[in-house]
């Protein structure tokens, strides 16, 4: 039987697109209708702050239901979302659309990252699985801005113009319906039973495994990476004078070295286990936060960005490889759920964390003080083997 997860990866794609493309141009429209900063900010934070209160309750949904109702969910929430702000492109109605198109990519990931974990029968196949999915945010990262740019820019009289937004707005909400399109077909896996003895779960119950605590404060060590260096290299490249197209393109190296190492990490992957690549990636991203506050021209910090989008790429197929190795089937979505809340907490908060550190002390100390963090948290990586540890209990 053909494999399904094409169409898993083609189905992530498209509704991740709606949500990547929504995230580059509500933003736009509230800055050319004058609200400020501050406002664009909070508007920003909104993506993230619906996966926060939505993860653990998605997580649980598809442990009980499977892929396909969360999916379509997921597809009528986005479509609704992005078609609101088609319809009314003011600014409280884009809040919604943020908090709509951001919980339904939220429900869509734990249900499809839940699948493909359940449809691998070894470790080998985890991270093979796992490093293919990766590749489709990757994508879609690229595909949803660049294709709403497009159309803000050439569907209207003139550029930026009201109708080109609303034509962006429009082909977003289509988006996730080609989301459906790729996975109505796809079979469910059987529902695991979770055991008689098992009692009411919590998730408090999954961070009382020291395995789990390990996972997640290393994933969010390392998401924390990927979120300094999207706020620290424009505030360093303002600094030294870089236009915004070089800042763009530094940070452009970081996003395309990430897509162009997890093309390769399901042949990488049957070399080295998933504890060796995490920390491995934690001691080369310690290396490099130290270094790049130090490179003085925009050709040396590129080098950086490549560097570290080569080593940070590699980290969350390890992440979801190992999670569900430690975690019992009946609960791997609800896992999913905790990790994903745990992360997008950190989207939300650490930005004006980094923000107010960085008006104090500069921001060179930000990205020396987070090295050393990451560094420091490399011995924890190192314990992850779920062959010499035990599992969460059911």
């Amino acid at each position: 039987m053909k494999s399904p997860l094409p169409r898993l990866i083609a189905g992530q794609i498209f509704l991740h697109a709606c949500m990547a493309g929504m995230r580059m141009a509500i933003p736009l429209l509230a800055l050319k209708q004058g609200f400020s900063a501050l406002a664009v900010g909070a508007l920003l934070a909104l993506f993230a702050l619906t996966q926060v209160f939505l993860a653990l309750p998605a997580g649980r949904y598809a442990d009980r239901t499977g892929l396909k109702n969360p999916l379509l969910i997921s597809v009528l929430m986005s479509a609704f979302g992005a078609g609101l702000s088609v319809i009314w492109p003011i600014f409280p109605v884009m809040c919604i659309s943020a908090l709509a198109t951001g919980g339904a990519t939220g429900v869509a990931v734990i249900a499809l990252q839940r699948h493909v974990g359940r449809m691998a029968n070894s470790p080998a196949e985890l991270k093979a699985a796992f490093s293919w999915l990766s590749i489709g945010p990757a994508i879609s990262n690229f595909l949803g801005p660049v294709l709403a740019g497009v159309l803000i820019d050439y569907a209207g009289p003139e550029p930026a113009h009201l109708t080109g937004f609303r034509w962006a707005f429009l082909i977003m909400a289509v988006l996730p319906i080609s989301t459906w399109f790729w996975v109505r077909k796809i079979p469910e896996l059987p529902t695991q039973i979770p055991p008689k003895n098992a009692e009411t779960r919590r998730a408090l119950d999954l961070l009382a495994a020291p395995m789990m605590r390990r996972l997640l404060g290393v994933n969010w060590l390392l998401s924390s990476c990927w979120d300094v260096h999207t706020f620290v290299v424009p505030v360093l490249g303002h600094e030294r004078g870089f236009s915004a197209s070089v800042v763009g393109t530094i940070l452009g190296a970081f996003a395309i070295a990430a897509a162009f190492i997890r093309v390769c990490l399901p042949w990488l992957s049957r070399h080295f286990q998933e504890h060796q690549f995490i920390t491995g990636a934690m001691v080369c991203t310690a290396v490099l936060f130290g270094l790049y506050p130090l490179m003085p021209t925009p050709w040396s910090m590129g080098l950086c960005s490549v560097l570290l989008g080569l080593v940070l790429g590699t980290v969350q197929p390890m992440i979801m490889s190992t999670l569900h190795q430690i975690t019992p089937e009946h609960r791997q979505g609800e896992a999913l759920g905790l990790r994903l809340m745990s992360i997008n907490a950190s989207s939300v908060l650490m930005p004006m964390v980094f923000g107010a550190a960085g008006a104090v002390a500069g921001v060179s100390p930000v990205f020396w003080v987070v090295g050393a963090a990451v560094g420091w948290g490399s011995r924890a990586a190192w314990k992850l083997r779920p062959g010499q540890n035990h599992s969460i209990e059911p």
